[in-house]
């Protein structure tokens, strides 16, 4: 095994004594793409409080959305039901048909291109 030479060894150290303050750093989070627990937390919400919005089931909404964390989920669909339930809400059911985009999407083509665009 070779051995380090003393300005390898300096270099690790000087990284290793300044990794403390780079280790806050939200830049550096995005740049290793490592998770942000909060931001985690939040979508699964959103994503269970729009299920039970729509009238979907949990076990529905969990199949439909494999990469949402199932507490995260399970807390919003629950704090919706409860908000549904004090106020007497109904169910609002999606109108869009799966695998269509909603009708004020831009579409484009297949270059990228906004299709008016591509019309002129």
């Amino acid at each position: 095994m070779p051995r380090p030479t003393p300005s390898r060894s300096l270099r690790h150290l000087v990284l290793v004594a300044l990794l403390p303050f780079a280790a806050g750093c939200d830049q550096l989070a995005e740049l290793l793409e490592l998770p942000n627990p909060s931001k985690v937390e939040a979508e699964g919400r959103a994503v269970g409080s729009a299920c039970r919005h729509a009238g979907r089931s949990l076990e529905d909404c969990y199949s439909l959305n494999p990469a949402a964390a199932k507490a995260a989920v399970f807390a919003g669909w629950r704090d919706m039901n409860d908000y549904m339930m004090e106020h007497k809400l109904e169910v609002v059911p999606s109108q869009l048909v799966p695998g269509t985009p909603p009708a004020g999407a831009a579409r484009t083509t297949p270059a990228g291109t906004p299709a008016a665009a591509a019309a002129h």
